[in-house]
């Protein structure tokens, strides 16, 4: 079984390392890791990819930091316009254009029982943008919706690890990066070690 693991960041990749299991980058925000997605895709053809990072968790959120998750749902939150009633999604409105009206990304491939919780993300490019909408999720990160639309455009089994790092509200500083960095390496050798043991899981 070829596995591709694809980190936003080295510093995310820090702490990790697996014989059997090839490592690549995507770097940060939502083109970035669209473009590279497609490259790993094309280049190694693997039976799982996934992409592993950390997270905020917002407020309304019964998730806490130090947590770790599989992503369920993405949503590319910050995709649309601002009008005299504020941010409106692009999905939301009634334009006359040839554009995919898709507003959230569904992971077909979460395991029947996960190991770990499964949550619902949103992406943007502006981390922490208050205009997004919060209704029913749980974490935000920049390169999710991104990474999930080219997997389901390429037909790859994809999953999408994310450990908590902090609260998705401005001015918090209080972020642990080592700390969930560290717990996104023990759940990534643990998923790995789960899809290796059940290779037809789906």
């Amino acid at each position: 079984m070829k596995i591709v693991v694809v980190f936003p960041t080295r510093t995310e990749a820090q702490f990790f390392s697996h014989p059997d299991v090839i490592v690549e980058f995507c770097g940060v925000g939502l083109s970035s890791a669209a473009y590279r997605t497609s490259q790993i895709i094309a280049q190694h053809k693997p039976d799982w990819l996934i992409m592993a990072g950390i997270a905020g968790v917002y407020p309304s959120s019964s998730l806490q930091i130090g947590e770790v998750v599989l992503v369920g749902h993405e949503c590319e939150a910050d995709l649309g316009f601002f009008t005299p009633q504020g941010f409106t999604h692009l999905a939301e409105l009634a334009l006359e254009m040839d554009f995919d009206r898709q507003r959230d990304w569904h992971c077909p491939y979460i395991p029947a029982h996960p190991p770990f919780a499964v949550a619902r993300s949103n992406s943007l490019n502006a981390a922490m943008a208050p205009f997004v909408s919060q209704q029913d999720v749980d974490i935000e990160n920049m390169e999710g919706a991104a990474f999930f639309r080219v997997c389901l455009a390429e037909q790859q089994r994809f999953l999408q690890l994310r450990a908590i790092s902090n609260v998705v509200r401005v001015g918090d500083d209080e972020w642990d990066f080592t700390g969930s960095i560290r717990q996104l390496t023990q759940a990534l050798t643990q998923l790995i070690e789960h899809l290796a043991a059940q290779p037809d899981v789906c």
